[in-house]
């Protein structure tokens, strides 16, 4: 499909599904927000158990280097965050991570790669680690860029589950963030991950300066595909030294919950994940994250290269709140 054909794919309402404009959902965000959360919570208990929350680890495979300018990311090469370039993880090491996942109680194994995209060579050993993980029990998630022509189908014949590509923010937001590639070039990359019959994670990044429209015109986008991402990850910016969100002034937490509201009520089914952030954020509001319709969370010490709280504190907010994993 051809970049102009996939953007009208994108954009084109079908009759099965419900559309959801720009000035629908910043409605939503406009409403009192006790009226707001509640209407989530409604949505949510319609197709979820409002008691149980899925949970991820990430892990980096392979970290620092990338050729893109992301302004929000430390692994980019053009920038000085003193991270250095590291070489793709072996596969044993991989493993003690995933089995250690799974002691704490993750279900899936998210794993990263900085990379624009991968090369085919680069690819092979990453087939591996999804088929080894796999045989532990584990569902498979991998974050690798953009894909080439035939990539995705050599993931999927590996058994991989979720494919993450975020869209990050707002097309027209897109620009003051991120230069060296297009978002279209990220529904590209989607469109492969669907046709080859992966599950789509694909969210973005609150924080970054956007106005409450661009967050609202975010969540159009996902909420509009032909199929919503199965799994939603909504960031909450975590500004790192050298990069040129470093001084990004942090977003209202009540937005943020509405931002999880927002993306609750437009994308019923799909699970929506409080991810990069939690470890600035108290168990109070992450309590109200999950009263308006966040069911899943990554858990873990690390997310790729910035901190998560640590999973004995996510244990005993678990247990004050009366949540399960699953």
């Amino acid at each position: 499909m051809s970049s102009a054909a996939a953007a009208t794919a994108h954009h084109a309402a079908s009759p099965a599904v419900a559309r959801w404009d720009v000035d629908a959902i910043l409605a939503l965000f406009e409403l009192p927000f006790m009226d707001l959360v509640f209407r989530a919570q409604q949505v949510h208990r319609q197709h979820f158990d409002a008691n149980a929350i899925q949970r991820s680890t990430l892990l980096s495979i392979k970290t620092g280097g990338c050729s893109e300018d992301c302004g929000y990311c430390s692994q980019a090469a053009r920038y000085d965050t003193g991270l250095e370039r590291e070489r793709l993880l072996a596969l044993d090491e991989v493993l003690d991570n995933a089995r250690a996942a799974k002691a704490k109680g993750a279900s899936r194994f998210c794993m990263g790669a900085a990379w624009r995209g991968p090369k085919d060579k680069d690819l092979e050993p990453v087939l591996d680690m999804v088929r080894e993980v796999k045989k532990l029990g584990l569902q498979t998630c991998v974050t690798l860029g953009m894909l080439r022509e035939g990539q995705a189908g050599k993931l999927a014949d590996a058994g991989l589950d979720y494919y993450n590509h975020n869209l990050d923010t707002a097309p027209e937001f897109y620009g003051q963030v991120i230069t060296t590639h297009s978002q279209q070039e990220r529904f590209d990359t989607l469109d492969q991950v669907r046709a080859a019959g992966i599950n789509v994670c694909s969210g973005g990044i609150v924080g970054m300066g956007e106005s409450r429209r661009a967050r609202a015109a975010l969540i159009a986008q996902l909420a509009n595909m032909a199929t919503p991402p199965e799994s939603v990850p909504i960031n909450n910016l975590v500004p790192v030294p050298g990069t040129p969100l470093a001084d990004a002034d942090p977003i209202d937490p009540f937005e943020f919950v509405r931002t999880i509201a927002a993306a609750r009520i437009t994308m019923p089914t799909s699970y929506v994940r409080l991810s990069a952030g939690r470890q600035q954020m108290s168990d109070e509001m992450q309590a109200l994250c999950f009263l308006a319709g966040a069911n899943s969370m990554f858990y873990g010490d690390r997310l790729l290269t910035t901190d998560n709280p640590d999973s004995d504190r996510d244990e005993r907010l678990f247990e004050r709140l009366g949540l399960r994993p699953v």
